[in-house]
């Protein structure tokens, strides 16, 4: 069990987030998208939010100023938050502008304000779950979508419900958060998802 848990932590770890969101877009939208539109966006945005982050990690390791890929101290959070900050910003300016989709950008504006507000509290000594997130802003944007598009993916909502309540359970059964780290957690992503919706749906 508890080597499934750790998998399911790996499997769902924050860094994946941006780049599924994006994905899920055009997975999910009826309009037209031609491949230079997708490819626009999804491949900088992979760079951006994965690849440089992994080089990041793997650098400030080597320096001693982060022990794992989870960042279980508040001492080791601020650089890799600082760093993904800057990566959502330049993702606002740079990327999505050439390759506009509405959608897109204000998921990542609610990504930007999620992390600056996980930063915030990093500052106050507070830890928060940012595995609950990122699922509570992806579950938050897929619900979003659905009614935007108007489309029925109920049971893409309630699968990833679900995983949501178990990526929760396993946060608190590896004692990798507190249940107030993984509630306060949810509910940044979640509603920082929910403050963006009245701009674009």
């Amino acid at each position: 069990m508890k080597l499934f848990l750790k998998i399911l932590s790996i499997l769902l770890h924050p860094i994946f987030l941006p780049i599924a969101g994006t994905i899920t877009y055009f997975v999910i939208t009826p309009k037209y998208s031609p491949l230079e539109l997708q490819s626009g966006n999804i491949l900088p945005i992979f760079i951006l939010t994965v690849i440089i982050p992994i080089i990041s990690f793997l650098i400030l390791k080597n320096l001693g100023v982060v022990s794992s890929i989870f960042l279980t101290k508040t001492s080791e959070r601020t650089f890799p938050l600082i760093i993904q900050i800057a990566l959502f910003l330049m993702i606002l300016i740079k990327v999505i502008p050439n390759n506009y989709t509405i959608e897109v950008y204000f998921f990542f504006v609610g990504l930007l304000a999620a992390t600056i507000a996980c930063l915030l509290l990093n500052f106050f000594k507070f830890r928060t779950s940012l595995h609950m997130v990122s699922m509570g802003s992806y579950l938050m944007y897929l619900i979003s979508l659905s009614i935007h598009f108007e489309i029925n993916i109920i049971i893409a909502i309630s699968l990833f419900t679900l995983l949501t309540g178990i990526l929760a359970t396993a946060r608190l059964f590896l004692n990798a958060n507190s249940r107030a780290e993984v509630l306060i957690g949810f509910i940044i992503g979640f509603g920082s998802q929910l403050l963006t919706i009245k701009f674009w749906l």
